[in-house]
């Protein structure tokens, strides 16, 4: 049966928890050193259970976040304005184009009026084409064994991401993946971006209401987000969602923004994710 739970003693190492600190609560890290820490008692649900997968795009699916940096850039120059790499990771990776334009042109004191943001994304948008054309899609293999062994399994799969419809559609053709996923949220699918959640309720809702339909209701807790920015992992957190932070690479997430961690997409292993996945917050059974 898609999603069951099947009882096997536990492997370590595979997962170990940080040390609270400043930055929040504890998360698992992906791999880790001796033994494996148990479960957290997340006093909601009786059960663990990994139904659904919901994957952003940029970062996670694509690696082409260094790329949408160095095309912002040159928007930007064009503008007169500089942008530093480290400043957008920190800041900006994560919003999409139109709301990353409007908060640079805010940040340099001029008004983020929307028909200079609509020229500036429509020009980023047209080299990132241009790019794509150039070198198609870097879609890590990491992240194609994951999708597959999820599909395989039989759970539920969708995108969440503030790309645009049609280069979700490319990326997921080049790869091969486009009927592994049931539901694809992007940018002209919602009114607002991340860190705004509206993309993971329309996702959750639609894993729920589109064929074939599920054999009980999805609840939040039973879905993993898979996120590489700030933004992306509140926009989840604020959905329900249980959250799986990437932490390689320049601005991800510090610890404490996710209920998990790993350092990349070539860490990640359904078995170990299953094993890992933490049980929902409050005394409710579902």
């Amino acid at each position: 049966m898609p999603g069951r739970r099947v009882n096997r003693r536990r492997r370590a190492p595979a997962f170990h928890y940080l040390p609270e600190g400043e930055n929040g609560p504890a998360a698992r890290r992906i791999p880790a050193a001796g033994p494996a820490a148990p479960l957290p008692r997340r006093p909601r649900y009786h059960a663990q259970v990994l139904r659904a997968i919901l994957f952003d795009f940029n970062g996670v699916l694509v690696d082409d976040e260094p790329l949408h940096c160095r095309l912002i850039q040159r928007v930007l120059a064009e503008e007169g304005l500089a942008l530093a790499e480290e400043e957008y990771f920190e800041e900006y990776a994560g919003l999409d184009d139109r709301g990353c334009f409007a908060a640079l042109l805010a940040r340099g004191g001029a008004a983020p009026d929307p028909t200079r943001v609509s020229r500036l994304a429509v020009r980023k948008s047209s080299y990132y084409r241009e790019a794509i054309r150039r070198q198609g899609y870097p879609v890590p293999p990491a992240a194609v064994e994951l999708v597959r062994a999820a599909a395989d399994e039989g759970l539920m799969l969708g995108v969440v991401s503030g790309a645009s419809r049609g280069e979700v559609r490319e990326a997921l053709l080049q790869a091969g993946l486009t009927a592994s996923f049931k539901v694809t949220v992007t940018a002209e699918d919602v009114e607002a971006g991340k860190p705004d959640p509206e993309g993971y309720l329309r996702a959750l809702d639609l894993l729920n209401s589109l064929p074939p339909l599920p054999e009980r209701l999805l609840h939040p807790h039973e879905v993993l987000a898979i996120e590489d920015s700030r933004r992306g992992l509140a926009a989840a957190a604020a959905a329900g969602l249980v959250t799986l932070a990437l932490s390689s690479g320049p601005g991800r997430a510090r610890r404490g923004e996710a209920d998990l961690r790993a350092p990349g997409m070539a860490a990640l292993d359904l078995s170990r994710l299953r094993d890992a996945f933490p049980e929902p917050r409050d005394g409710r059974s579902s």
